[in-house]
């Protein structure tokens, strides 16, 4: 509470105060997220001529919002994820601040979500079949995200060409991390590390559960479940921080988005691998430090793809007092950025190949 009844009554009076923020989340048409870091807010305060108070004020705050919140395939007013997100906030606003409550967002989310999903493509496969299957496939392009990422790294790279407190801010977009004193090269290691790391939220995963009930129960079933594992990532992404906020309400959908990237996260190190492999960087120290670095961040899935990175490189990503991934010998320079996202596009390729050829191998033995 800020008094203010001596400068209303006192004509051209000029004060300066300071409050505190007391909000703990940003909140946007994507949805809440967490405020990791705040400053208090400095105001200036001023008694204007004709009864009129002018406050200005400014403060610093650090919001995490995740990568997965890119929407460029889809316009963002009509992206499943920005549903998503306001479920998930209409909730946890909602609910108290307990593991069960995570839970119950875990369970509603994920129901409301598959409800909507069936009766929309129940209601396209009514009226038209190509209709059907046009929204189907548009749907399912919804829960990858990969494109954006390559672009906002990409843009990274050409700031750090041009001002490096441009890179800082634009930096500060992708991680949590407080990126006002990063020099370039823990720049380039944030931007490889955010690059490489969301290989397997991006695509590896919405594409392995597509694939993993595509092949049985058809495309129907396939979408379903990929709504699921976004909507599921999504929770990690909103509530999955350990602030004291959110340790317990973010209990549950944490440790749901840890089992369902589990498989898939080891299954994209592999494949950072072998796209090393392709591009003549150092796939076996890619093998190498993917085996001895990969569980020694804080997630369980996170490293794999980072290691393997890393090595194939011959880099180390450091993320200050969290993890040192790799024991490369190059220097962190911008130019690592591209062959970061060479080893990304190419393993998305790799990946995408090798669901065609099961699909056609499956095909060809029904026939």
């Amino acid at each position: 509470m800020i008094d203010i009844s001596t400068i209303v009554k006192s004509i051209n009076k000029e004060t300066d105060l300071t409050a505190v923020l007391g909000f703990e989340s940003f909140s946007s048409r994507l949805g809440d997220f967490p405020i990791l870091k705040k400053s208090p807010i400095s105001l200036h305060i001023a008694n204007q001529e004709n009864a009129c108070v002018l406050i200005t004020g400014s403060a610093d705050i650090e919001v995490s919002i995740p990568c997965d919140r890119c929407l460029e395939e889809v316009p963002t007013k009509i992206h499943p994820v920005v549903y998503m997100g306001n479920i998930i906030s209409r909730l946890k606003n909602y609910l108290p601040n307990t593991r069960f409550s995570g839970l119950l967002i875990v369970l509603t989310t994920n129901f409301i979500v598959v409800v909507v999903t069936l009766l929309i493509l129940i209601i396209l496969m009514l009226i038209n079949q190509w209709l059907y299957l046009i929204f189907a496939a548009l749907i399912l392009s919804t829960t990858f995200s990969i494109n954006f990422l390559i672009k906002s790294v990409q843009d990274i790279q050409n700031d750090l060409n041009e001002d490096i407190n441009k890179a800082r801010k634009s930096m500060s977009y992708l991680v949590s991390r407080d990126t006002t004193q990063l020099t370039e090269s823990r720049i380039t290691s944030a931007a490889i590390e955010t690059l490489s790391e969301n290989i397997t939220d991006s695509i590896i995963s919405p594409l392995f559960y597509t694939a993993l009930l595509g092949l049985p129960f058809g495309i129907f079933f396939s979408i379903l479940f990929a709504m699921i594992y976004r909507a599921s990532n999504t929770m990690d992404a909103m509530l999955g921080y350990k602030t004291k906020e959110l340790i317990d309400v973010g209990y549950y959908p944490a440790k749901l988005d840890d089992l369902l990237n589990y498989i898939p996260a080891r299954i994209t190190g592999y494949y950072v691998i072998f796209a090393a492999f392709i591009l003549k960087y150092d796939y076996k120290q890619s093998y190498d430090v993917m085996k001895k670095y990969a569980l020694k961040t804080p997630s369980p899935n996170s490293g794999y793809s980072m290691a393997a990175t890393a090595g194939a490189l011959n880099i180390k990503l450091t993320k200050e007092n969290v993890y040192e991934l790799g024991y490369g010998t190059d220097k962190l320079t911008k130019d690592k950025i591209t062959q970061a996202i060479n080893i990304t596009k190419v393993t998305s390729i790799l990946f995408i190949i090798t669901i065609l050829v099961i699909y056609l191998i499956f095909i060809v033995l029904l026939m």
